[in-house]
């Protein structure tokens, strides 16, 4: 098992552009349940961004809101809570989850999800990820979803959705989706079940690591939440390469 973690920061490290990407899992003593998150950039509007913080609730916003070009896809809810879940996306799908928890309780994915589509941005048509972290009873049930734009569909616009749901994991193991395979054009979309990813160490070593593991050029911010497992109460460390103005 550890060879084939290593093996897969390994990958990360050697991918250029894997866009933006979060983990689910939890830390080596067992006890806190972990989220990572980051967001990459190859050009300004993307770039220019910084992570916010207030409370439980993580959220991207412009470095310089006078370079903003279209704020429609870049700047949102990234993490949040409701109830005893956790959630995270790459898009305004946290807020979707999260109101459909306050609202009704607890709900799979597949159902708080069934309205969301992958991103319109042609011709890339990023997939949406998203992942919820449940703790029941000092246990961390964790869902990931991941909406993509289907390349085999009669409709050329249909949406291929996949669910993953694990009822636990091993400590210091993280499950990872990123939006991207690579660098390209168009980017070449995540394809696979989620990869299996190390958690090792203190929120500070394990935000350490993935942004050395991210691409120097294009990572642009980076967060990783430690959750409680006995009281639910988190922490959250953020990393930004720009600071914001003003």
């Amino acid at each position: 098992m550890k060879t084939l973690l290593e093996k897969n920061l390994l990958n990360l490290r050697r991918c250029s552009y894997p866009g933006r990407g979060l983990i689910l899992g939890v830390d080596e003593t067992g006890e806190n349940a972990v989220q990572v998150y980051w967001i990459m950039g190859r050009g300004e509007n993307s770039r220019n961004r910084v992570f916010g913080l207030e409370g439980d609730r993580l959220f991207t916003e412009a470095q310089d809101p006078a370079k903003v070009e279209d704020p429609s896809l870049i700047i949102y809810n990234a993490m949040g809570r409701a109830r005893y879940s956790f959630v995270v996306s790459n898009g305004n799908q946290t807020d979707t989850v999260l109101e459909s928890i306050s609202e009704i309780g607890g709900m799979p994915l597949s159902i708080a999800l069934h309205t969301t589509r992958y991103e319109p941005d042609k011709p890339n048509f990023t997939p949406r990820i998203t992942g919820c972290s449940s703790i029941v009873d000092g246990k961390c049930y964790m869902e990931l979803a991941l909406l993509r734009k289907s390349n085999f569909a009669r409709e050329g616009d249909d949406c291929i959705r996949f669910y993953y749901v694990y009822e636990s994991i091993r400590e210091g193991i993280g499950l990872c989706l990123t939006t991207y395979m690579g660098d390209g054009n168009p980017l070449p979309p995540f394809v696979g079940e989620p990869v299996l990813m190390p958690l090792q160490g203190s929120a500070e070593d394990i935000l350490n690591t993935y942004w050395d593991a991210l691409d120097a050029e294009n990572r642009v911010s980076l967060a990783v939440k430690f959750i409680d497992l006995k009281t639910t109460v988190s922490k959250t460390l953020v990393r930004n390469r720009f600071v914001k103005v003003g």
